[in-house]
């Protein structure tokens, strides 16, 4: 699966909403997104299950949080 990475670290709001919006209306089947945020973007959780969309939260390596998004049953590796 093709990781489409958006570092939102120095965003400030509503910039890192909007940027992965943006970048979730044109993901493929085969792609999935790595969402690097400063905080876990609780307000983005409920909006990602309404459009469809699944979603796992992981500790960054080079953020505090990643949250990885994908469309579909098929998971991307951890």
């Amino acid at each position: 699966m093709r990781e489409l990475v958006l570092d939102a670290q120095e965003l400030t709001p509503p910039e890192p909403m909007r940027r992965v919006l943006e970048l979730l209306a044109g993901l493929g089947p085969d792609e999935c997104v790595v969402f690097r945020h400063r905080h876990a973007p609780l307000p983005l959780y409920p909006l990602l299950a309404e459009l469809g969309f699944r979603y796992r939260e992981r500790p960054g390596v080079d953020a505090a949080v990643e949250v990885v998004i994908w469309r579909g049953d098929v998971e991307p590796a951890p």
